[in-house]
């Protein structure tokens, strides 16, 4: 078995990019979205680099973080990636594998309820804005 905690953090990232959509999808859906031009347009609004990055400077800034969290969170922004950014500045791509690194920590340690209280939180933040 794999110890999540000693995972690097574009491995997090990884899982934690496709849970993160997985709960989007799920919500897009619930809500009506039905037609797939639409989902994927909704869905950019959530699971983009740029929101991501919007998302966790919010947390940072509302300091809704704990302090294991926000650890994680800095060991996939800080992780170094061979891949770029395709869409956006080198900051913003850091800092939403950072974010993407804490869903996949969540997930992968079981820490479901926080993690569906942080999706919860982000999908409200995003429809505010």
């Amino acid at each position: 078995m794999t110890d999540y905690q000693q995972l690097n953090g574009l491995a997090l990232a990884y899982v934690g990019d496709a849970i993160y959509e997985v709960y989007i999808r799920d919500h897009l859906v619930a809500a009506g979205k039905t037609r797939p031009s639409q989902l994927h347009r909704f869905a950019t609004y959530y699971v983009s680099a740029k929101a991501q990055a919007f998302l966790i400077q919010q947390m940072l800034d509302e300091q809704i973080l704990q302090e294991e969290e926000d650890n994680y969170y800095r060991r996939g922004r800080n992780s170094k990636s061979h891949t770029s950014a395709k869409n956006t500045d080198i900051k913003t791509y850091r800092m939403s594998t950072g974010f993407e690194s804490l869903m996949g920590y969540l997930h992968l340690s079981k820490q479901t309820q926080r993690l569906e209280e942080l999706i919860a939180w982000c999908i409200k933040k995003i429809e505010e804005s």
